[in-house]
C-alpha cells in the first residue's frame, strides 16, 4: 500500500475517533524509524489541546488501530500531539485559532501580506496591516504562517506590571 493511500486510510479510520473526543484530526504521518515506524497523529481544537486530551485521544486511537490492524505486524510508536507554531494555516479553523497572532499570508496572485489577525468568519479573515484593516477572502489565500514573536502585543500591554522595580 502506497504512503498516500496509507495516510488516506488512516485519516478516514481515525477522524471519527478523534472527532468523538471533541477534537479535529489535522494530520497523520507514518515515518520509518529503524525497525519500527513512527505514527504521528496531530489533533487540535478551539481553545487548544490539554495533556489530558492528548492522553485520552492517544488511548482511543491506539485501541482503534489495534482493533483494525491498520498498522500491520510491524512495530510502531504512536505519537499524539497538537500542531506546532510552524503549521501552515490552510483551513478556516486554523485562521480562527490564530486570532491576535501575527501572520504572513500568501495570496493566490503570488503576493504576500503580513499582519495581525483581528477577526475571522465563514468566508475570510481580517488583518491589521500596519494599522489599517485588510479583508482577505479564504478563496484568495493559499496559506498563512504564524510569525514567531518574542514579545507579543499582549506582552507589551503588560509592561510595568511585571513587578520589576527600578
Amino acid at each position: 500500500m502506497g504512503s498516500a493511500t496509507s495516510r488516506d486510510r488512516l485519516m478516514k479510520l481515525l477522524e471519527p475517533v478523534v472527532g468523538a473526543g471533541g477534537l479535529d484530526l489535522e494530520d497523520v504521518t507514518v515515518t520509518p524509524a529503524g525497525k519500527r515506524r513512527l505514527l504521528r497523529v496531530v489533533v487540535d481544537r478551539d481553545g487548544g489541546v490539554s495533556l489530558d486530551d492528548v492522553a485520552e485521544i492517544s488511548h482511543a486511537v491506539s485501541a482503534t488501530l489495534d482493533a483494525d490492524e491498520a498498522m500491520g505486524a510491524t512495530p510502531y510508536v504512536l505519537e499524539v500531539s497538537s500542531p506546532g507554531v510552524d503549521r501552515p494555516l490552510t483551513e478556516p479553523r486554523h485562521w480562527r485559532r490564530a486570532v491576535k497572532r501575527l501572520v504572513k499570508a500568501d495570496l493566490r496572485d503570488g503576493t504576500a501580506v503580513e499582519g495581525r489577525i483581528v477577526a475571522t468568519d465563514e468566508t475570510g479573515v481580517e488583518l491589521d496591516v500596519d494599522g489599517a484593516p485588510r479583508r482577505i477572502d479564504y478563496e484568495d489565500l493559499t496559506r498563512g504562517r504564524v510569525q514567531v514573536e518574542f514579545r507579543r502585543l499582549d506582552d507589551a500591554e503588560d509592561d510595568g506590571e511585571d513587578g520589576d522595580e527600578g
